[in-house]
């Protein structure tokens, strides 16, 4: 399963954000794609104030804050709706 987190350089909460899925990867089959917001006037609208920003593969998205519980729920309840 591919998770996206949008993310932006210098972002201290987006280094936490993507400690929490690298734990989270050990215990569940998941890839991490990090998308620099910077790179995409676009991108850096919609999620500017926002990040870290976690998105699952149906779209549903994860806004921080949030912990490992939450984000570790998160992912069990895609990986069921995911198979």
């Amino acid at each position: 399963m591919l998770i996206k987190l949008y993310t932006t350089a210098g972002c201290h909460l987006c280094e936490q954000a993507q400690e929490l899925l690298h734990a989270s990867s050990q215990s569940y089959k998941i890839s991490i794609e990090l998308i620099e917001i910077g790179d995409d006037d676009k991108l850096v609208e919609e999620f500017g104030v926002h990040i870290p920003v976690v998105e699952f593969p149906d779209k549903q998205r994860l806004y921080w804050p949030f912990d490992l519980t939450q984000l570790q729920q998160k992912i069990q309840e895609q990986t069921v709706s995911y198979t």
